[in-house]
This record gives structure tokens, sequence and C-alpha cells, in this order.
């Protein structure tokens, strides 16, 4: 296998890794036999760049079933191939139709979706198959159960470019949006110009925004020079922090970009947001948070 792998991607050596690895997955999938990653990691992809995209999609693979069934949920209807390829930063609905299939062919991973046999996309989702699988189920039924009027988990992240941390003991007083995000997520750049509006009007009454960045624990290729460009492209002057996994955990696992939470002086959440808010509804929410703030916080 790792012999005719090295072949079959020597004629692709025009393409960039994560497209070289999608192909030979694609072309090596067998139903009912498992995809081993440690397989692939060790015999086929050996080069930095290429076990890199494979550990990105790896990492992509296990939220999958969370971000459809939690998009199921908030949403009402099945995420498209397109979306679930924007919520992973993959390159195509291709790319998505690829790791779904990787799902539908492993023996090891429950039949967590139904398909259109047609054009591929997902019809139906088993909300209670995902639910009783120990890998996810605990996580999913948090992520439901909702965030507001409860405490928010403290949290400490690495500011952007090594610059110091920031933690959630140095928000309290403050109205802090804390925002999930990861560059080039296209529901994170269309959310963007709102908050920078709003921690421009509202940051002297109180206001923190807090921009926590997933690349990192999403396995995305960007840079903090990348990210730093698109501050600068932005006017962003709110804190850009790194989201841990640690942090992660504490929150639910996000599964769905961007996500905000909105939390009070005391720490309390007070709004929990999935996906691309309205700019009137966000600003509403903000608004009244400050106007609930008392004069010694």
């Amino acid at each position: 296998m790792a012999a005719f792998a090295c072949c079959c991607l020597r004629g692709a050596a025009q393409t960039d890794p994560e497209t070289r690895v999608l192909q030979y997955i694609k072309d090596h999938l067998r139903p009912g036999e498992p995809l081993v990653v440690t397989d692939l990691y060790n015999k086929v992809f050996t080069q930095p760049e290429e076990r890199k995209a494979l550990g990105k999609l790896y990492n992509a693979f296990f939220r999958i079933p969370l971000f459809v069934a939690e998009y199921h949920e908030r949403f009402g209807r099945s995420p498209s191939l397109k979306v679930i390829a924007e919520q992973f930063d993959l390159r195509n609905a291709e790319a998505a139709d690829v790791l779904v299939r990787v799902m539908e062919s492993d023996p090891r991973v429950p039949r967590f979706f139904t398909r259109d046999p047609n054009t591929g996309e997902i019809t139906g989702v088993d909300r209670r198959t995902i639910l009783n699988d120990p890998r996810f189920g605990k996580t999913l039924e948090r992520q439901l159960s909702g965030w507001v009027g409860k405490p928010s988990p403290d949290f400490e992240l690495p500011r952007l470019e090594g610059a110091g941390s920031l933690n959630s003991r140095s928000l309290r007083g403050k109205v802090a949006l804390l925002y999930v995000w990861f560059t080039g997520c296209p529901p994170c750049v269309k959310e963007t110009p709102e908050l920078v509006a709003l921690d421009r009007e509202f940051s002297p009454r109180g206001l923190a925004v807090v921009g926590a960045n997933a690349d990192r624990l999403l396995g995305l290729g960007y840079d903090d020079l990348v990210r730093r460009r698109y501050a600068e492209e932005q006017n962003i002057k709110f804190s850009l922090v790194h989201w841990t996994s640690e942090s992660d955990s504490a929150f639910g696992e996000v599964s769905i970009f961007p996500t905000l939470f909105l939390i009070d002086p005391s720490g309390v959440i007070v709004q929990h947001w999935i996906g691309f808010v309205k700019p009137e509804e966000l600003r509403g929410a903000v608004e009244k948070a400050l106007r609930n703030r008392t004069p010694a916080q």
C-alpha cells in the first residue's frame, strides 16, 4: 500500500498536501474496513506538511458528528456539505463528502446520518445515536443543555504572538463578549465588522470583547502573521487570544463557529449564540447587559 501511495503521490506533486491526503483516502476507502490513521501517518504520509494536513482532517473527523447534531438542533435542518467544509476550513464540499464517507465505511462508527444517494447531502441526523455514543454523548448533552444563567468557566488564554495572557478574573466588573472563531471562517468574517463597531462604541461603558482564535486547536495552517494582517485589515482593537483545549473542554467543546458568550460583570453567562448573530440582536443584548451593570461595577 505504501509503495503504491508513493507512486500515486509523485504524480500529484503539484497539488497541496491536504488535497493529496484527501485523494488518497478517497481512492482507498473500502466499505466495512476501518481507516487506520496511524498507518497513514507512519507508512504513507511522511512529509511534515502532509502529516499536518492529516492531523487537521483527523481533528475535523471527530468534530463533524457534534457539529451536524448541534447544527440540526439549533437550525432545524441538516448542514450542507458546503457548510461543513466552511466550518472545518476544508477546500470544498467534496472534501467534506470524503470525511463523511469515511464515517460511513468504518464499522467502528455508528450510523449517525442518512444521506441523499444522488447528491450526497445529509438528509437526517440520528441525535439519539450520537448522544448514546461515549465519545460524543456527554459533550453534545452539555452543548444542548444551554449556558444562559450558568457561571462562566474560568479561563486563561495566551494572547496572540506571545504577549502574555488574558484571564477571566481580569474581566470581572465588565460585560465580556467572548467570541470563538477561526481564520477564514465565512460567518466569522461576516460577524467581525459588528464586533469592531461594538467594541469602539461600548468599550468606554465597560464592554470587553475577547476574540478567541481556534486555529491552533483545529490544526489549521494559519500563523500569527496571517492573523495580525486580518486584524489590521478589519481594524480590530479588541483583545485577540488563542482558544485552548482546556477552555474548549470547559465550554463544552465548541463545534459551530463563530460561538459567542455574553458574560455579565459577576461572571454569569447571560446570552449564548451559535453561528452568525444578526447585528441588531447582538447589539440589543450588549446594551441590555450594560444597562444592568451597576455604577459600582
